[in-house]
């Protein structure tokens, strides 16, 4: 049985990717924390939380990643560990690039030192493109960075790059654009909008608050995105992929969307608030995923349209079973 350890489990990425390997046999070892806001929430809304052994461990503390990698010598690392939203990256910027950057740097410190024979996937991202230098980005398009969790991906990425030049370690990253789902924390701007939607409908909420709303995102959904990170790591050789569905759409058709489900107009209930706009704004974001198709044979699964509904299915569902009946006259 091959044994998988996966730092930042409890997050979207992590609970998909661990559900993924168990259906595929693994041993799961899930990296812990020890804080007490740790919560399994994804992991139990998934019905996995009994199959994975949860194993102490910071990925700011190198002491932690040695100790689990010389017990345990898992087969596979993904590196899912991060501060990862984008707007508390402003406000804690040192925090961020100490967990998503040099985090980075000690887990592949610590598989150095331990001599581990195993393959690595470093999580990077799109945010890293920034202020883009090309319409569409793809393995070869230059970084620009725009924000410390940018930088600190970044930083992150080129690591990883250089312990597989240096070292000759199996290390992969993958370049993934953005991806949501029904576990997707309400930081981000999509859960935002559909934890909404299902508030509104439940007449406890009249309006929704966002910055840019034309700003483009390329997004797709969590669950088809793991099953490309488990793909590199089956590879002859490790390489880095961008990770995308090849379509950007706007905020403001993605609110549009998701009030569409439960036939309302969007424009009824979305807010311009100026204070929420990033202090550096990446405009557009459009991933070329041609490579992974062409060497892991991935591509997207599911429509944006298919994941935002699923979205706004779960969170009516969650609305209703913590408040009860609806209170106001929406009918979804």
């Amino acid at each position: 049985m091959k044994t998988a350890l996966i730092t930042g489990i409890t997050g979207q990425d992590g609970a998909y990717l661990a559900e993924f390997l168990l259906k595929k046999g693994y041993h799961v070892l899930g990296m812990l924390p020890q804080r007490s806001s740790t919560s399994l929430w994804r992991l139990d809304d998934l019905g996995i939380t009994e199959q994975i052994r949860f194993v102490p461990g910071d990925v700011t503390d190198i002491s932690s990643m040695l100790k689990i990698i010389k017990q345990y010598k898992p087969g596979e690392i993904y590196n899912l560990a991060a501060q990862s939203f984008v707007g508390s990256a402003w406000q804690q910027p040192i925090l961020t690039c100490n967990v998503t950057g040099m985090g980075v740097l000690n887990l592949l410190e610590a598989v150095r030192l331990s001599q581990c024979d195993c393959k690595i996937y470093q999580a990077s991202s799109s945010e890293m493109f920034g202020f883009v230098q090309q319409p569409v980005q793809d393995e070869r398009t230059p970084f620009y960075p725009r924000s410390p969790y940018g930088v600190a991906k970044l930083f992150g990425h080129w690591m990883t790059v250089n312990y597989r030049e240096s070292y000759g370690f199996f290390a992969c990253s993958g370049i993934l654009f953005n991806h949501e789902s029904p576990l997707r924390s309400l930081h981000f701007v999509t859960r935002k909008v559909t934890h909404a939607v299902a508030r509104i409908v439940h007449g406890l909420q009249s309006k929704v608050k966002l910055g840019n709303l034309d700003a483009s995102r390329d997004w797709g959904f969590a669950g088809d995105y793991v099953e490309a990170m488990w793909l590199m790591l089956q590879q002859d050789k490790p390489d880095d992929f961008v990770i995308a569905t090849g379509r950007a759409v706007s905020v403001r058709h993605m609110c549009q969307t998701a009030f569409d489900c439960v036939g309302l107009d969007y424009s009824d209930y979305v807010e311009t608030d100026p204070t929420l706009f990033r202090p550096a704004e990446v405009d557009t974001l459009l991933g070329d995923p041609s490579k992974a198709k062409k060497i892991l044979g991935w591509e997207a699964k599911t429509s944006f349209e298919e994941t935002i509904r699923m979205m706004v299915e779960a969170d009516l569902k969650r609305v209703r079973e913590q408040f009860g009946p609806k209170k106001g006259t929406h009918a979804p």
